[in-house]
């Protein structure tokens, strides 16, 4: 409550309401935070929870890690699980850096609790992101990097385009989310088509082996949308299976609007992909549908409307080996992560007691 009641309304407020130069205003705090090596680390020691879990062959401190999107530059890799993040994931990167759409691109639903962005990949780059984790201090937890193609690119040079990401960024990552999912650059779900993922995974498959050089190869995830329909999410999750992808993040951004309230229906109307509270159920039951639909074959990391330590411990019944927060984080605070990670604990414990009996 404490985040709710000071922190937040503070946060908020921050550039007249405007919640971009928000999130940049903190992540100038939290990249002074992660710089700083002895007050990370007596955070690190003060928030840890331990919840070990390991997923894809990469140990986890506990299952519960920060979204893709809020660190997309990498610059406060130091600093999550100082706030009690068991992992990571930043990007979405690109192989070239780019703007990004034209803003304002990023809304608040608060009432809702929700957010829609249209940031469209704003980033400096694969080599200027794999500059930086080279210069950075060691991550004390799994680092994920989210790789997505360059809007200047076109789709039938998207192979090459994450090729280059994925090359430049190898030797930093424990894990690889290929974003063919996000709804803010023009054509990039096509991806998702059978076809095109095939082709897409196959070749990152071929060129990580190659450059693990007979060391363990770094697993390849993707993230799929919401908004896909059961016979096409099918489709997505047997070309996963036939080409050797270690898992699936469900879900990305949604571009539909149910679950805002009618008061924040100007805010439902710009475009964009939402997350936050209305995506909760929704989400639940695409990843109940995955793990179903592959016997549990596919690891599973749970995305979207995780506002709650319930929501975090709903997504494990549901098939989600780990989850990640975003929008959770930035309407209730890093409370909430260390709270489902003792959820989880306490859950895993009392599965572990039962099956003892």
């Amino acid at each position: 409550m404490l985040y709710q009641n000071l922190a937040r309304p503070v946060l908020f407020r921050i550039g007249r309401g405007d919640a971009e130069r928000a999130h940049d205003t903190t992540m100038r705090w939290l990249t002074r935070l992660s710089d700083q090596r002895q007050v990370r680390n007596a955070l690190i020691n003060l928030n840890r929870v331990s919840a070990p879990v390991t997923v894809c062959g990469i140990p986890f401190p506990n299952p519960i890690g920060l979204a893709a999107g809020l660190d997309k530059n990498g610059a406060a890799v130091g600093a999550w699980p100082a706030l009690g993040f068991g992992f990571a994931e930043i990007g979405t990167v690109t192989a070239q850096g780019q703007a990004g759409n034209p803003k304002p691109r990023m809304f608040r639903a608060k009432e809702s609790q929700a957010i829609v962005n249209r940031m469209g990949f704003n980033n400096e780059g694969a080599q200027a992101l794999a500059a930086r984790l080279q210069a950075s201090p060691a991550v004390d937890c799994p680092l994920g990097i989210s790789i997505g193609k360059s809007k200047a690119v076109p789709l039938e040079g998207a192979v090459d385009d994450y090729l280059t990401s994925l090359r430049f960024l190898y030797p930093f990552a424990d894990y690889f989310a290929v974003n063919v999912s996000s709804p803010n650059t023009p054509g990039l779900r096509q991806l998702q088509d059978a076809g095109a993922l095939r082709a897409l995974l196959g070749a990152l498959h071929t060129e990580g082996k190659r450059l693990a050089a007979g060391r363990p190869v770094r697993p390849i995830l993707v993230k799929i949308a919401p908004d896909l329909t059961e016979p096409a999410l099918a489709q997505l999750l047997e070309v996963c299976l036939d080409t050797g992808v270690a898992g699936v993040i469900a879900t990305n951004t949604t571009l539909g609007r149910d679950g805002i309230v009618p008061a924040e229906d100007a805010v439902a109307a710009e475009p964009g992909g939402m997350s936050g509270k209305p995506l909760t159920a929704f989400s639940r039951e695409i990843v109940r549908f995955v793990h179903r639909e592959t016997n549990g074959r596919l690891p599973i990391i749970g995305s979207g409307g995780i506002m709650t330590p319930d929501d975090a411990q709903a997504m494990f019944d549901a098939g989600a080996s780990l989850v990640q927060i975003y929008s959770g984080l930035i309407y209730n605070g890093p409370g909430v992560v260390r709270a489902s990670a003792r959820r989880y604990r306490k859950s895993a414990s009392r599965h572990r007691s039962t099956a003892h009996a």
